[in-house]
């Protein structure tokens, strides 16, 4: 049988070779309307966040609505500790809880945060279209035992064993503790969202299985990685509990291991556009549970 994009061709192959290359971006990243009054953020913002492929806004939430949160947080948390559920991650060497997935759908306060008319103003905005939830998470990342996410692009993975046909996706990034310098907070590659990473290894099946605690397949190259850090630096996302911090589906980040008393826990809301529905993984395997990617 002819794999369906066969007949199309793949403008983001990734792999699919022996070698790793360093592909320009195809597609646009404000697809939305710059003119004021066409959304929630102006103009000079969206031009930070179409030139950086990232956006910081601090005291998104109120001390209140985070106090909520974290309550809830550490209910799910709770909830999961002994829980044998799929949608529940544990840390590579233990049993501590990494990430919880598809919170939008089964838990009610995340739902109704998925919701938030100022979150979903921005994420229609920037992606020029009406949207729906990809993919929903919390990464929680205890003080001492928190583990590393290692560089990488969410849109190479997405692409490969998703199917995402293009660029017209973003993430929100809710922390619901302080984030420091010092306690694991997200990095990014600013303007590393321009060029898309094409990484080696054919990819096993079932691969979500073990990628999700610790990934090997999709990781970019220590001398693309290198070459992006020289063109741009690396930035920290930091600020109090409440901050948003919206980042391009493309850009390269990751964080550091949390070897300090102060947890790191953040809620993450994947925003596609519905003008960019999953088709067949570009892998030509089977596509990933619903849990980690919705395919309606």
């Amino acid at each position: 049988m002819t794999h369906p994009h066969l007949a199309a061709e793949d403008v983001y192959p990734s792999r699919v070779s022996d070698r790793p290359a360093m592909l320009e971006r195809k597609d646009p990243v404000v697809y939305g309307d710059v003119a004021a009054g066409a959304g929630p953020l102006d103009a000079e913002a969206l031009a930070r966040y179409e030139r950086n492929g990232y956006l910081c806004l601090p005291g998104f939430f109120s001390a209140s609505d985070v106090q909520t949160l974290r309550s809830e947080l550490k209910r799910l948390w709770e909830q999961s500790r002994d829980a044998d559920r799929n949608e529940v991650i544990r840390e590579p060497d233990s049993r501590d809880i990494r990430s919880i997935f598809a919170v939008h759908r089964d838990h009610d306060a995340f739902r109704r945060l998925s919701r938030d008319p100022r979150i979903v103003g921005i994420a229609r905005q920037i992606l020029g279209s009406d949207v729906y939830i990809h993919q929903s998470r919390i990464n929680y990342k205890k003080g001492f035992t928190g583990k590393e996410f290692y560089w990488h692009s969410d849109f190479e993975t997405w692409h490969v064993e998703d199917g995402m046909p293009r660029m017209r996706a973003l993430s929100c990034s809710i922390t619901l503790e302080d984030n420091h310098h010092c306690n694991g907070p997200l990095l990014l590659i600013p303007g590393s969202h321009k060029t898309f990473v094409s990484c080696v290894g054919r990819t096993p099946e079932a691969h979500y299985e073990q990628s999700l605690r610790r990934q090997e397949y999709g990781v970019p190259d220590q001398e693309s990685l290198r070459l992006l850090t020289e063109r741009h630096g690396i930035e920290a996302a930091v600020g109090p509990a409440g901050t948003v911090v919206f980042f391009d589906c493309n850009i390269m980040h990751g964080s550091n291991s949390n070897i300090t008393p102060l947890p790191r826990s953040n809620v993450f809301f994947v925003y596609n556009s519905t003008e960019n529905r999953l088709t067949s993984p570009y892998s030509g395997q089977k596509p990933r549970p619903d849990y980690i990617a919705t395919r309606g």
